[in-house]
C-alpha cells in the first residue's frame, strides 16, 4: 500500500507475526517505537483510524510527551466490545490524543461530547477518500485480477469481506451459508472472496463457501486490486470500516455485517443497511437488494458524507498551524 502511493518508510518495525494477538502487537509497536522516537525528536505523531498499532503510536507518543494527532478521530458504535477491539483501542487514543481529526460533524459531536475542546478538533473528512480517488486515476489491473473479472463476467457480482474477531465462530460461519445459499438460488449471481489470511477466518471460510463454481476464493488482494474488484461490483457485503467509506465513493450498495456501526453516515446518506448479526436478516436483505427497483439501484447517485478528496491536504494545513505555534501541547497539558 505504501509503495502504491508514494509513501517512503525510513522504518519497517516488522510487527505481523503468524496467528498474534491484540496484546503481543501492541507490545512489540511500543518496545519498537521508543528508540525511533528518541533518535527523531518529532514535533507531533499521527495515528491514523482504531488500530491496536495506532493505539500504540499514541501511547509512544504519550509516554515520551510528544503530541499526538488522531486521524479519523470521534468514531463511536457505543459498545466496548463490539467492534472489539478497535471501539476501544479509539476511546483510549481519543484520551492521549491533543488534536483531534474528525472526517465527519458528527464525529466531532461524539468527541465534544466526552469532553474534547472543541479548538482541539478539525472536520477534515477521511483520508481514505483520497487514496481511493488516487488509486482510481491510475489503476491498472493485473492479469490474476482480470482473470477473477472474467470468471464472472455478464454475472451480478457480489464482493465478500469478512474478518472481525467478534463474528470469529458460530456467527461468521451462518452468515456464510446464507451468502451460500444466496448464490445457489440466483444463476446470474456469482460472489467474490478475497479471504483474511487469519486462521479462523481461513477455516470458516473453506468451509462454507468452497467448491461452488460461481464462488470465487482468492488470496488477500493488494489494495488497488481489491478497488479494481469493488468497482465492478454489483453489491458489496463486508464488515469492514474502510469498506463504509469505499463504497459511496464507488457508488456500490453495501451490506454491513455487524451488529452496529460507528459510521451512521452511511446509513443515514442510504448507501448501505445494516445485518445487526442476524444470519434470516441478512437473507432477507440479500433478496430485497436483488429484486427490480430496490434501493440498491439509486446507490451510484449518492455522495460520500466522508469527504471530497481533499483530506490529507485539510489535516496537513491544520499539522502546520499547529507546528508554528510553539510549542505543541501534549494531551496531558490541554485544558
Amino acid at each position: 500500500m505504501t509503495r502504491l502511493l508514494g509513501v517512503r518508510l525510513d522504518y519497517d518495525l516488522q510487527i505481523m507475526t503468524h496467528d498474534q494477538t491484540p496484546n503481543i502487537v501492541c507490545s512489540r509497536v511500543l518496545a519498537a517505537l521508543d528508540g525511533i522516537l528518541d533518535h527523531e525528536r518529532p514535533d507531533l505523531i499521527l495515528v491514523q483510524g482504531d488500530t491496536t498499532t495506532a493505539l500504540a503510536g499514541a501511547r509512544a507518543g504519550f509516554h515520551q510527551r510528544i503530541p499526538v494527532g488522531h486521524v479519523e478521530a470521534g468514531l463511536r458504535s457505543y459498545e466496548p466490545r463490539d467492534p472489539y477491539p478497535e471501539e476501544m483501542n479509539r476511546r483510549l487514543v481519543t484520551s492521549l490524543a491533543s488534536y483531534h481529526f474528525a472526517a465527519t460533524t458528527h464525529n466531532r459531536e461524539a468527541l465534544l461530547a466526552e469532553g474534547v475542546t472543541l479548538q482541539s478538533i478539525f472536520v477534515t473528512g477521511n483520508p481514505v477518500v483520497d487514496s481511493l480517488k488516487a488509486i482510481l486515476r491510475r489503476l491498472e489491473v493485473t492479469a490474476e485480477t482480470a482473470k477473477l473479472l472474467e470468471a464472472s463476467a455478464g454475472l451480478r457480482r457480489v464482493v465478500l469481506t469478512t474478518r472481525r474477531r467478534e463474528s470469529f465462530g458460530a456467527v461468521m460461519i451462518d452468515n456464510l451459508k446464507a451468502i451460500r445459499r444466496f448464490v445457489e438460488a440466483h444463476d446470474d449471481v456469482a460472489l467474490i472472496c478475497p479471504v483474511h489470511p487469519n486462521p479462523a477466518v481461513e477455516r470458516a471460510v473453506e468451509s462454507t463457501l468452497a467448491g461452488h463454481p460461481r464462488i470465487h476464493l482468492t488470496r488477500p488482494l493488494s489494495y488497488d486490486q481489491f478497488v479494481a474488484v469493488l468497482s465492478q461490483a454489483w453489491l458489496i457485503v463486508s464488515d469492514s470500516g474502510g469498506v463504509q467509506e469505499e463504497a459511496p465513493t464507488l457508488g456500490k450498495p453495501l451490506l454491513i455485517l455487524r451488529r452496529n456501526t460507528e459510521r451512521p453516515e452511511v446509513l443515514a446518506s442510504d448507501v448501505a443497511r445494516l445485518v445487526v448479526g442476524d444470519p434470516e436478516r441478512l437473507a432477507a436483505m440479500l433478496e430485497e437488494a436483488y429484486r427490480p427497483g430496490s434501493w440498491a439501484e439509486s446507490v451510484r447517485k449518492i455522495g460520500n458524507p466522508f469527504g471530497r478528496g481533499d483530506s490529507g491536504r485539510r489535516i496537513a494545513r491544520v499539522v502546520a498551524q499547529v507546528l508554528a505555534a510553539s510549542p505543541p501541547v501534549p494531551a496531558r497539558f490541554v485544558n
